[in-house]
């Protein structure tokens, strides 16, 4: 990777020693650490730089961390930079919700725990990774529309007898096509336009040329009401181009829950206009909890008065069982109280039968399926980023730190039950020859396969981890020490046998396994459990590898 092509992140301290001890602890080979030993500094850096995330001291003279978060957030080229507020002091509530409402993502204290540093810092490095991915694609994209869009104007004003350019170009923008959706119908237009030219004076062929035109207009003109009923879509869905459930071709499919008859007719004729809108009808919080068990929805008009409640009620069950389907609610009577009483509940829009209008009604349909949007897609990231902090990307098992916390919960737990539990540390034999031969990418591909192996072969109860390179640990628990070693040549003897493919070389890997029991522990501590599976795992490679030992209080036995 180039020096251009590395990510920069930014650390800020006034003392020269502190920012040592940091870009000690960041050196990665494609990350760019950049230091300031002020906020003035930091800010000049950040104006010149594209910054991934900041590292910023709190006490600084003469502008503090707190106070250059301040200045970042007023200007548009720094205000989206992620920081990070380091102190050694000031741990106390109002001083750490001081940091948040300056713009912090985080706050950590000194001394610095090398590996929840490392992790924090490669959750927004990744996070600015994905979003320049998403950039880079979003660029080639547009390149990539220019273009069709460029070639779609030279058709247009070649065949402008055809049909009008701005209509075309408005309907292609409407429907989202391409020119290869209406470029067989346009051809065989053409195509029989100049066989007319051709063949002017031979009354039979023209019938035939008049066919293929009608043929070629029916196809024409089915592709425009195509376009004419997505006009809704388009509105409603918003600049997702797809609706909750990502299938654009689909009916957006609304419940509209009313007890009056009328009143669900003036609403169904409204949302009818548009033609992939299916609108359904439920009276009751009974009927409607029964619907949505049982057909998909999109998005819920309620009104406020219910046969069995009203639409708080509705709402409150909602919350409970379907908390991501879009609440609009609709009443007779414009009560504030009652709109407030809608919106804390979590309806995401509120609107009055008196007032209500297909614009009004669209526009409410178009923000609450935008809002249900924008909250999936936080959720999601907030899922990921969670992920993200415990598992290893390449294997998908959970990471050392991960790891760490989960054996000293679960020694905790097995020691306060009194029952035991094993640990097994797994490592591939000759894996440096795979690299050196074949190159990393193969070896990356092995560890990635050993991954998926590892989670088919344990229970849903255990923990598989990658410890290191190529390095694994599962943990057991539940379970002894005569299960775990047959548990575990099973899974020797099936790698031993597995055939790996990489191009055109196929190889064959093989494990070595030290296993450490709870149990057998003089002292039932997480250090002395990986210690004694270590020297297991040692004294397995020690004896020819491809092979399960086993720590015994006094020495290591085969497994």
């Amino acid at each position: 990777m180039t020096e251009t092509e590395k990510i920069n992140l930014l650390i800020v301290d006034d003392q020269p020693a502190n920012l040592l001890a940091l870009e000690s602890l960041l050196e990665l080979p494609d990350v760019q650490i950049m230091k300031a030993s002020s906020g003035n500094e930091a800010l000049g850096i950040m104006l010149e730089h594209d910054v991934a995330l900041t590292l910023m001291d709190v006490q600084m003279p003469e502008m503090d961390g707190f106070e250059t978060a301040e200045v970042m957030r007023q200007s548009s080229r720094t205000r989206n930079i992620p920081i990070i507020f380091v102190t050694a002091i000031n741990k106390d509530q109002n001083h750490i919700f001081k940091g948040y409402d300056a713009g912090a993502v985080d706050y950590m204290f000194k001394p610095l725990d090398p590996h929840i540093l490392t992790s924090k810092v490669n959750v927004f490095l990744e996070l600015h990774r994905n979003r320049k991915s998403i950039e880079k694609s979003a660029y080639e994209l547009r390149n990539l529309v220019e273009g069709l869009q460029q070639a779609n104007k030279k058709i247009i004003e070649q065949q402008r007898a055809v049909i009008e350019e701005e209509r075309l170009k408005l309907l292609l923008q409407m429907a989202g096509a391409t020119a290869h959706e209406l470029n067989q119908p346009l051809m065989g237009l053409l195509g029989a336009i100049e066989l007319i030219r051709l063949d002017r004076n031979n009354t039979q062929r023209l019938d035939s040329h008049l066919n293929r035109i009608e043929e070629s207009g029916k196809k024409i003109s089915i592709i425009v009401k195509k376009i004419q009923g997505m006009k809704f879509l388009e509105t409603a869905y918003g600049d997702s181009g797809a609706g909750l459930s990502g299938d654009r071709d689909r009916k957006l499919a609304i419940v509209s829950v009313e007890t009056s008859e009328t009143d669900f007719s003036v609403i169904h004729d409204l949302l009818s206009k548009n033609l992939n809108v299916a609108v359904t009808r439920t009276d009751s919080i009974a009927d409607t909890l029964t619907h949505i068990r049982q057909s998909f929805c999109d998005l819920m008009v309620i009104d406020y008065f219910l046969k069995d409640g009203n639409g708080l009620d509705l709402i409150t069950q909602l919350n409970e069982i379907r908390p991501d389907i879009p609440v609009i609610m609709i009443t007779g009577k414009g009560d504030e109280h009652i709109a407030t009483l809608a919106l804390q509940s979590g309806a995401y829009d509120y609107l009055t039968k008196e007032r209500l209008t297909e614009t009004s009604l669209t526009h409410a349909i178009q923000n609450a399926l935008n809002k249900a949007r924008m909250k999936k897609e936080a959720h999601q990231a907030m899922k990921k980023m969670a992920e993200m902090t415990i598992r290893d990307a390449l294997t998908g098992l959970y990471n050392r730190r991960f790891f760490s916390e989960a054996l000293d919960r679960e020694m905790a737990r097995a020691v306060r039950n009194r029952t035991d539990l094993v640990l097994c540390i797994l490592d591939l034999d000759f894996f440096k020859q795979i690299n050196d031969t074949l190159g990393h990418q193969a070896g990356d591909m092995v560890l990635s396969r050993l991954g998926r192996m590892l989670k088919d072969w344990i229970r849903q109860t255990d923990i598989p981890c990658r410890y290191g390179g190529e390095e694994f640990a599962v943990i057991l628990t539940d379970t002894d020490i005569d299960h775990a070693v047959g548990v575990c040549e099973r899974f020797r003897r099936m790698l031993a046998e597995d055939q790996f493919q990489y191009q055109e070389k196929s190889f064959q890997i093989t494990i070595s396994i030290g296993i450490s029991s709870l149990i057998n522990l003089e002292k039932p501590t997480s250090e002395n459990i990986i210690q004694t599976a270590d020297q297991a795992l040692y004294q397995a490679k020690a004896a020819g590898r491809n092979r399960v030992m086993v720590h015994a209080p006094g020495d290591v036995k085969h497994g």
